[in-house]
């Protein structure tokens, strides 16, 4: 079987997307239309490696190599619907600039940056971002990332803490991004916004 025919299947059983809205965005209180709607357009299956498509709508991350992971889907779903973005805004996302999360949120901004997590350190864009969205679990946000947020931008990400994870948001005031920690869920890690170990003895 060809990709293109193996991808024609899998499109044409949408049940596995339905039942990812009904069973577990839905009864998690994820009731956006917007959010189920954007969704249930995108094929998950097309952003996993070929031997996890038959699982791309487990309620759990599918890693996807090289020590990268596919979200749940409550991650995405809860994280949408937290940042509400909309065609007004100029977004920032950290993550991959042909994945799962990129294909979401295109449609509904009115522009749309993607740089890989090992470039957000040092990232020096333009600048001027209404919305800053990482696609995964930090536990610091570095100065240079938060600096390319306008003033009273929103940041929705998800945070590390004592090794929990949460989703998070927060705005820029004064110059500065509080984060504000919302739910505990599964969120997979980024070690490159891991914090500085202390030494301890």
């Amino acid at each position: 079987m060809t990709l293109t025919e193996d991808r024609s299947a899998t499109e044409a059983r949408p049940e596995a997307r339905t039942a990812m809205i009904v069973s577990q965005l839905r009864t998690s209180g994820v009731n956006e239309h917007w959010v189920l709607n954007a969704m249930a357009a995108v094929a998950r299956e097309d952003f996993v490696p070929a031997a996890m498509r038959d699982a791309a709508y487990i309620d759990r991350a599918i890693p996807l190599g090289n020590g990268r992971f596919l979200a749940a889907p409550l991650f995405h779903g809860k994280l949408l619907a937290e940042a509400a973005p909309s065609e007004n805004d100029k977004v920032l996302l950290v993550g991959e600039s042909n994945g799962y999360l990129a294909a979401l949120l295109r449609p509904l901004v009115g522009s749309l940056t993607v740089i890989d997590p090992t470039e957000a350190a040092g990232f020096a864009g333009e600048g001027g971002y209404s919305l800053l969205v990482i696609d995964g679990a930090i536990e610091e946000l570095p100065a240079s990332l938060a600096a390319q947020v306008a003033e009273g931008g929103r940041v929705v990400t998800g945070v590390l803490v004592r090794g929990v994870a949460r989703l998070a948001s927060g705005v820029k005031a004064a110059g500065a991004v509080s984060l504000l920690p919302l739910i505990e869920m599964g969120i997979p890690a980024l070690p490159e916004f891991a914090a500085p170990k202390n030494w301890s003895f």
